[in-house]
């Protein structure tokens, strides 16, 4: 059995690696600002650590939009196969696939960015984990490094340990600044989660589309599990999550703001502000075509064979 997790295993420990490397570049850069003990220098490593994987991100980012905005556009088809064959499941999951490849939809590019900041997520929870514990993980284990152990055990954010959770806090200096601390950064990181799926419902979707309401009890749901998970989230932890939902916020408003969902709210305003712009110019503004969400190419209909006396008949015909 260990050998079939031996390379995930192993990619996962590269991964520590990784993550531990850019904490302790960032923390290099900033010592001699803030100082090697300072909780500021290792908080402010752990915000350039969101800042990176998110540029790397980017392009993932894109195709999520693309992915879903293709399967709001092919909700109706969806909805369609779903009524069609509703008694046989084999028949409904063959179809799907096929009207996602004929559509060039991919369901999981949405899910994308999530899936793959998940084991960075764990891999930073790990190494913060190791640094309460004094039991180093990543580059951090290196002979060289060890100090930066003691120096990251030293620091604290408004007298409060990077490593500290709201379940130890009676094993940090100060229990009433590590519980106030903790539940602030749990609130703000569920604030954010929610805020950053509204923005996404309420003005990037089509009113009338059936994939909103699914999206709408995940709006809920999410915030729940990041507010009970979050008592036992380390606080470097809580600082990664909420600034990466505050990149995904002011990067979710621009491309709303600039390439918004055909039939959404946020589209007409967009429609009124490419108007009055055109109106300042002096240029008369062009209605547009349709606000309604793009339709991929329906799939081409091959025309039905006749039966061979059927042809001759019709042939016969004048």
């Amino acid at each position: 059995m260990s050998t079939i997790f031996a390379p995930f295993i192993w990619l996962f420990n590269r991964l520590e690696d990784l993550v531990s490397w850019i904490l302790i570049t960032f923390h290099d850069l900033l010592s001699p600002v803030f100082g090697a003990t300072s909780g500021w220098s290792w908080s402010l490593a752990i915000i350039g650590l969101v800042i990176v994987i998110r540029i790397l991100l980017i392009p993932l980012f894109v195709k999520q939009i693309r992915a879903v905005r293709n399967m709001q556009a092919i909700q109706p088809q969806i909805k369609e196969l779903q009524k069609k064959y509703a008694d046989n499941r084999e028949k409904l999951g063959q179809e799907m696939m096929k009207l996602y490849r004929e559509t060039g939809t991919n369901p999981f590019s949405s899910c994308l960015p999530i899936l793959l900041q998940a084991p960075i997520f764990f891999a930073l929870f790990r190494v913060l984990q190791g640094i309460a514990l004094n039991k180093p993980e990543g580059i951090f284990a290196n002979e060289n490094n060890l100090i930066l152990v003691d120096q990251a055990r030293e620091a604290l954010v408004v007298g409060v340990p990077i490593y500290a959770t709201l379940i130890n806090a009676n094993e940090t200096p100060s229990i009433p600044a590590t519980i106030s601390l903790t539940i602030f950064l749990i609130l703000f990181m569920s604030a954010t989660t929610f805020i950053t799926q509204k923005q996404l419902i309420v003005k990037n979707s089509a009113p009338n589309n059936p994939m909103v309401q699914q999206q709408k009890i995940l709006l809920y749901v999410f915030p729940i599990i990041f507010a009970v998970g979050g008592i036992g989230f380390p606080i470097g932890v809580l600082i990664y999550w909420s600034t990466t939902n505050l990149w995904s916020m002011f990067q979710q408003f621009w491309v709303i703001r600039n390439s918004p969902t055909p039939g959404s709210p946020a589209y007409d305003v967009w429609v009124k502000r490419k108007e009055e712009k055109q109106r300042k110019k002096g240029i008369t503004p062009e209605p547009e075509k349709s606000a309604e969400p793009e339709q991929p190419p329906a799939p081409r209909q091959q025309p039905k064979k006749q039966p061979r006396g059927k042809r001759k008949k019709n042939g016969g015909k004048k």
